[in-house]
């Protein structure tokens, strides 16, 4: 197998559900997004042997292979075939793990991923709709009880003592993180701006623009205003029980819009190309994990991935996972003995959001710009995905 790097990395800002990018068609916001990759790089786009995408809602504006809709969209060349997947919330990496196979493997040189969820107009479970036959069938009951993800959430507290307090706190932390970042500058290398059109009353276009430039989920946040917050899951559920749930709003990933991109080529087409090679993909995986619970695949894939790579969790100077809910890092935490130093330093989806098949790709390139930016050496990716699902990606930075 040959070696995997990834050359650029960037992502849009990450808009409120209704904010600041709601109004763009997801195929001009990827686009967007692929044209600023190729750009930045340098690269002829030619060069790109194929284009992997994740998005989970793909329905409505979301259909119709959007990986390969976007790419056209930004006017790069028809010759660059392009595939949209869903792996669920892990979408993006997923899409990322499947260009470094492709390259890994020899079938291209060169390939981009990406992903992409405008949530705001295309809502999650969009895909599940009425008159087209139901997701899970009843045979699938028979085996295993069905939860949502909120259930999951709450099912994984339970079972490693992870209570309101311990949850709120770490919605503040999430915050403070990524307040932090953006008043330092942090993400400043990695954001693509975006000019997203007005709206009139009517829903249709103006002919004027808004200008994106930063992260809209960041909310003043404070412990008492946490603790006033009314639980996501009520008390009597009929999975959780009589005392219901310990999320809230603000200790769970907002609904929101975003897309990013990745590069990765071998390092010999790097060199032929003059192009930096700033990361290897040391490994990558996608793990099934326990589908009541849900969510702990990230522990899975961590320890997959430690064991096939000969790394430590003390060998990790960056984590960056999904906060899909709190319950879920903290428990990766407890399981994996993590520096929570280490982990979204610059805090993570209960401050920033979590655009479903946007995210992963978010996450990978935060992960490479923060590794640079600490001079660190190892970085780790790794999400929780419905159905029971865990992606993970270890890089290198070079």
């Amino acid at each position: 197998m040959r070696e995997v790097v990834i050359v650029e990395a960037v992502r849009s800002p990450i808009g409120r559900r209704g904010g600041e990018l709601s109004t763009m068609h997801s195929v001009d916001l990827l686009a967007a997004v692929q044209g600023a990759l190729i750009e930045r790089s340098g690269i002829d786009p030619a060069e790109v042997g194929q284009v992997v995408g994740g998005c989970v809602s793909q329905v409505g504006m979301q259909a119709f292979n959007v990986t390969r809709t976007a790419w056209l969209t930004a006017g790069l060349p028809i010759s660059v075939a392009g595939t949209t997947i869903d792996s669920q919330c892990g979408s993006s990496q997923q899409a990322t793990n499947f260009a470094t196979s492709l390259v890994a493997s020899g079938v291209v040189d060169v390939a981009v991923a990406c992903g992409v969820e405008v949530m705001s107009r295309v809502p999650m479970g969009s895909s599940m709709g009425e008159g087209v036959g139901k997701a899970v069938p009843k045979s699938y009951f028979s085996r295993y009880q069905w939860t949502s993800q909120f259930q999951g959430a709450e099912l994984i507290a339970q079972k490693w003592g992870i209570f309101r307090d311990d949850l709120d706190a770490f919605g503040l932390e999430s915050q403070r993180r990524a307040a932090a970042a953006w008043s330092e500058g942090r993400y400043d290398q990695q954001i693509v701006e975006i000019d997203a059109p007005d709206l009139g009353e009517d829903g249709k276009p103006t002919g004027s623009t808004h200008h994106v430039s930063r992260d809209g989920g960041l909310r003043e946040t404070t412990l008492e205003g946490l603790a006033g917050l009314k639980a996501v899951v009520p008390p009597g559920d009929a999975v959780i029980g009589a005392e219901g749930g310990r999320h809230t709003a603000g200790t769970s990933s907002q609904i929101s819009d975003g897309a990013a991109a990745v590069l990765v080529m071998t390092p010999e087409k790097a060199a032929e190309l003059g192009l930096r090679p700033r990361a290897r993909i040391v490994d990558t995986c996608l793990v099934g994990s326990d589908p009541v619970l849900m969510l702990t695949g990230p522990i899975d894939a961590t320890q997959h991935l430690l064991a096939r790579t000969g790394l430590e969790m003390s060998d990790i100077a960056v984590t960056e996972i999904n906060e899909a809910f709190a319950s879920v890092v903290l428990s990766w935490q407890l399981e994996l003995g993590a520096d929570p130093a280490t982990v979204n330093p610059n805090g993570g989806a209960i401050a920033l959001g979590h655009p479903l098949g946007g995210t992963g790709a978010i996450l990978t390139t935060k992960a490479l710009h923060e590794l640079e930016r600490i001079d660190g050496e190892h970085a780790l990716v790794t999400m929780c995905c419905g159905g029971g699902l865990g992606t993970g990606t270890i890089l290198q930075r070079l």
